[in-house]
């Protein structure tokens, strides 16, 4: 089940479990539930797929898993979340689940200023950076991007959006305190706007640096990769299908990261990455 389409990490997915000999209208069956960005229809459609009863459910968003937890207690669910499972009531622990959900976070909270130190290097001059972020996603990113902050001595302002009619207030906020660079804490809601959000760095003149996820027009994204991650969740559906219950396969969290720096925007803001960030990028556009 799923919010919105644009950013459903199916093929991946599919792809993973043809790896495990699992091949969609041939020995495997899907069924589909979309909200199309509507979070109000979630608790019925999460109902509608209990209903079916099928073998196992995947589960994408933090914000859609709690739904479909609700909806049953005894259906296999897998899940893929960026928020804490644990702070979001979905398991009991990360290393025990002990009910009927797993699967994988996004969640990297001992990594997450490292967006921060990789801004300061990217343009030591930058002493004010704001954070855009939702402050409903339970994850503890924002935390440590403050102790980041802290120890580089960088002035942190929270951008704070909890909903769509939140941005246009954010953004002033941002220009008023003059802030020189922006970093977004990926979530759904900020995604789905990842665009506007961009846009608003390029006519600004504001360094924007992001998580995980596609944030084309940024200068740098450092975070996992989310394609990865919704690969390796046909390990946990292959092991459920087998007869393995959740409660017994522990949750994971990324191992690797990746570094995706952008030249063309960049040299757009007359910033030039220095050698040793441009040795250690995953990838460099422009």
């Amino acid at each position: 089940m799923f919010n919105s389409p644009q950013l459903d990490p199916v093929k991946p997915l599919l792809e993973g479990l043809q790896e495990f000999g699992y091949v969609d209208g041939k020995n495997m069956a899907v069924e589909y539930r979309y909200a199309e960005g509507k979070p109000e229809r979630l608790p019925a459609l999460a109902a509608e797929l209990a209903q079916l009863n099928p073998d196992v459910i995947f589960a994408f968003g933090g914000d859609v898993a709690p739904h479909m937890k609700r909806a049953t207690s005894s259906i296999p669910i897998v899940v893929l979340v960026s928020n804490d499972p644990v702070q979001a009531g979905l398991v009991a622990s990360v290393a025990r689940p002990g009910g009927n959900v797993t699967g994988i976070t996004l969640i990297y909270d001992e990594l997450a200023g490292k967006v921060v130190e990789l801004v300061k290097e990217a343009a030591p001059g930058i002493s004010r950076v704001a954070v855009l972020w939702n402050p409903d996603h339970a994850d503890p990113e924002y935390r440590e991007t403050q102790r980041a902050a802290t120890a580089l001595g960088i002035k942190l302002q929270s951008l704070a959006v909890r909903q769509p009619g939140d941005f246009d207030a954010a953004f002033e906020a941002a220009i008023s305190e003059r802030a020189e660079a922006l970093i977004t804490v990926s979530s759904r809601l900020l995604l789905q706007r990842r665009k506007m959000i961009a846009e608003f760095g390029t006519k600004n003149r504001i360094l924007m640096a992001g998580s995980w996820g596609d944030w084309e027009g940024m200068a740098l994204t450092y975070g996992p990769n989310q394609a990865v991650a919704a690969r390796r969740l046909a390990y946990y559906v292959d092991k459920i299908l087998k007869g393995a219950r959740p409660a017994d396969l522990p949750m994971e969290r990324p191992t690797r990261f990746e570094l995706v720096l952008n030249q063309k925007v960049a040299a757009a803001l007359g910033i030039k990455f220095p050698p040793s960030l441009l040795a250690r990028a995953d990838e460099i556009i422009g």
